[in-house]
C-alpha cells in the first residue's frame, strides 16, 4: 500500500470513533465500475458504495451539474425557494406514478424517520393517540436513527442502544397470517423493504405483496415502502414496486438518487401528505440546490442511458452464472436477487474470507454477516465483468468446497 494509505489508517485510529472496521485499501479515483487506490492498481466494484453509486463512478453529467451549481450557489436553507428542488420533487413524482408529495432529506434513515412521522400523524388524526404502531419486518433494517433502529428487525443491533422507541412489532417476512394478527386498530403503518438490503438480499415474494395492499386497504393503514438500496432502477424498474406492480401510499428514497453524494426523499399520495404542516418537519441541508443539481443530473442519465434495461439484462446473466458455479460448488447454499441486487450464501461461514480473497484479487465485494456475499455494482456492469468475478469465484476453494476461501 502507498504512503496516503498507511497516513489515512495511521490518523483513523487516532481520531475515529471505531464504528467501522475497514478494509485495507484506500481508494482514490473512480471510473465507471472500476476503482484505483492509492498505489495506482485497479479494482473492480461490486459494491457501488454500498448501492449508491447506480450510475458508476465520476460520471461527467453529475460532476458537470456539481461544479456548475456550487459556483453560483451552494446553501440558503429551506426557509428560502432554490433551483433544482422542485424540478427533482416533480421528476419523483412522475416516476411515482400518481399525485404526491415530497419531503427532502439527507439519507435513507431520516427518509425512514420522516415517513414514520408522517405515518404516526395520518393515523393520529383518523383514530386518535393510540393509532401510532408501525409492523416491519423480521431482519429488516430502516437506518441508525433511534427510531429507525427500533423499526429495523434485527436484535443484535438493537441490544446495546436499548431503550429504544415504543410502537413497533415485527413480524416473518412473506407471512400473511402473522401479519394480519399484528396489524390491528392502533397500527398506523406497515413499513417493508421490497426486498431486504442489508438483511441479506431477501425478496417479498410477489403474491404476498399484493396481499399486504389489499390488507391495508381493507384496514385502513398505510403501506410504506423503503426504497433507499432497490431505488433508481437497481432492480430493472424505477422502484422496485412497479415490477410487483402494486403502489405503496409512501416511498422513501435515498442511495443511487444522486450517485454517491447524500440525499433522502419522501415521497406520499397526495391525501397521507396533508397530514404534515409547517413546522411538523424539516431540514437544514434536505433539498439544498447543489445536491437537487446532482440528482436531476444522476436521474437524467440513468434514464437516458437505459440502465434498468442494462440491470435487468446484466442480473439475469449473473444469476444465471452464479447459478451454475452454485450446482458445481457444495459450498453454495441459495442464490438469490432481482436485477444487480444480488446475494450467494454459502454453507460455511465464508463469505469474509471470499471478500478478503477478492480484494487481493481486485475485487471489491461485500459481505452481509459470516454467510452471505451481497453484489450490488454500479448498473453500468456488463458481461465481462461479471465472467470476470465468477471466474475468481471459482478459484477460491471455500466458494466452490464450503470449507473456507
Amino acid at each position: 500500500m502507498g504512503e496516503r494509505y498507511t497516513q489515512a489508517t495511521a490518523l483513523d485510529a487516532q481520531f475515529h470513533m471505531p464504528t467501522y472496521a475497514r478494509k485495507p485499501v484506500m481508494f482514490v479515483r473512480g471510473e465507471g465500475m472500476r476503482l484505483f487506490d492509492d498505489d495506482g492498481k485497479e479494482y473492480l466494484d461490486f459494491v457501488s458504495g454500498i448501492g449508491a453509486v447506480n450510475l458508476g463512478h465520476s460520471h461527467p453529467a453529475v460532476t458537470e451539474a456539481v461544479c456548475e451549481q456550487i459556483g453560483r450557489l451552494t446553501h440558503v436553507s429551506n426557509l428560502y425557494y432554490v433551483e433544482h428542488r422542485d424540478e427533482l420533487a416533480a421528476t419523483l413524482v412522475e416516476l411515482f406514478g400518481e399525485p404526491a408529495k415530497v419531503f427532502f432529506s439527507n439519507s435513507g434513515a431520516e427518509a425512514n424517520e420522516g415517513a414514520i412521522k408522517l405515518a404516526r400523524k395520518w393515523g393520529r388524526a383518523r383514530r386518535g393517540a393510540s393509532c401510532h404502531r408501525i409492523v416491519t419486518a423480521e431482519r429488516s433494517f430502516h437506518g441508525r436513527t433511534l427510531a429507525t433502529l427500533a423499526a429495523t428487525g434485527q436484535p443484535s443491533k438493537q441490544e446495546a442502544f436499548e431503550p429504544l422507541p415504543s410502537g413497533f412489532t415485527h413480524v416473518p417476512l412473506n407471512d400473511l397470517a402473522a401479519l394480519e394478527i399484528a396489524v390491528d386498530e392502533r397500527t398506523c403503518a406497515v413499513l417493508l423493504e421490497p426486498i431486504q438490503g442489508e438483511g441479506g438480499v431477501y425478496p417479498c415474494d410477489p403474491d404476498y405483496l399484493e396481499a399486504v395492499r389489499t390488507l391495508c386497504d381493507e384496514r385502513e393503514v398505510l403501506l410504506i415502502l423503503d426504497e433507499v438500496q432497490t431505488g433508481f432502477w437497481r432492480t430493472g424498474a424505477v422502484f422496485a414496486h412497479q415490477e410487483y406492480g402494486i403502489r405503496p401510499d409512501v416511498m422513501c428514497l435515498a442511495k443511487a438518487m444522486a450517485n454517491g453524494l447524500p440525499i433522502g426523499a419522501i415521497v406520499a399520495r397526495d391525501e397521507v401528505a396533508s397530514a404534515f404542516a409547517p413546522g411538523d418537519h424539516g431540514s437544514t441541508f434536505g433539498g439544498g440546490p447543489v445536491i437537487c443539481a446532482a440528482a436531476r443530473a444522476c436521474i437524467g442519465a440513468l434514464a437516458a442511458e437505459d440502465l434498468g434495461a442494462r440491470a435487468a439484462a446484466s442480473g439475469t446473466y449473473l444469476r444465471e452464472r452464479l447459478h451454475a458455479l452454485a450446482a458445481d460448488a457444495g459450498g453454495v447454499a441459495d442464490v438469490r436477487g432481482a436485477g444487480l441486487m444480488n446475494a450467494i450464501e454459502f454453507v460455511a461461514p465464508i463469505a469474509p474470507d471470499v471478500v478478503a480473497a477478492g480484494l487481493a484479487r481486485g475485487l471489491v465485494l461485500n459481505n452481509v454477516g459470516p454467510h452471505i456475499l451481497r453484489l450490488l455494482p454500479p448498473l453500468v456492469c456488463g458481461h465481462a465483468e461479471i465472467d470476470t468475478l465468477v471466474a475468481a469465484l471459482y478459484e477460491m476453494p471455500g466458494a466452490i468446497q464450503g470449507d473456507g476461501a
